[in-house]
């Protein structure tokens, strides 16, 4: 059990007996009446997301999770396939849910996996990536005056807003939670 007030972004919760991925938390000091969190709440299995208000004196269950390093091998267009770094057992974690991590997957990249019950439901990504440039149209002049970014794709098939200067097969680094633009990598 974990109070309300001691909840923070990226926690695993149990909710009416299922677990959910703390997605945003707000803390309202209202100046009068308790304290309480605003949750946006994110079902790893389902993807269906959940509001909750709690006050901060309350106590919710926390979801007892295990992390694993897993190397990720494909898709079959249902599920990510998965082997475990230790163990080298294969298994498959359902694409339901996790759809927005498809654009930040490379076979043969290792993950941290989330397993609840001994069961894969999450698969964390790092907070920044780098990615190829596979795509990149060319500047055409005129273009710094009123728009100083383009759309770019990058292997994985992710679209994203780079500055004009980013060329094919260059590296970028991509923040995974908002999916914007960071900075070119070189070498």
């Amino acid at each position: 059990m974990i109070k309300a007030g001691n909840i923070e972004k990226g926690m695993y919760l149990l909710f009416k007996g299922e677990p959910y991925l703390v997605a945003e938390r707000e803390f309202v000091n209202p100046g009068k009446g308790a304290a309480f969190a605003r949750l946006k709440l994110k079902h790893v299995k389902s993807g269906q997301v959940l509001r909750e208000t709690v006050k901060t004196n309350e106590t919710v269950e926390e979801a007892h999770i295990e992390e694993r390093k897993a190397q990720y091998m494909y898709s079959d267009g249902t599920a990510y396939h998965f082997m475990d770094n230790q163990t080298y057992d294969q298994f498959e974690i359902p694409m339901a849910g996790l759809e927005d991590r498809a654009n930040y997957m490379k076979e043969g990249d290792s993950f941290d996996i989330v397993f609840w019950n001994n069961e894969p439901i999450d698969i964390k990504l790092p907070l920044k990536m780098i990615l190829v440039v596979t795509e990149a149209p060319e500047a055409i002049k005129g273009d710094t005056v009123s728009n100083v970014t383009k759309l770019v794709t990058c292997e994985t098939g992710l679209k994203v807003k780079a500055p004009i200067f980013i060329k094919e097969g260059e590296k970028i680094l991509i923040n995974t939670e908002t999916g914007e633009y960071v900075e070119r990598v070189n070498n």
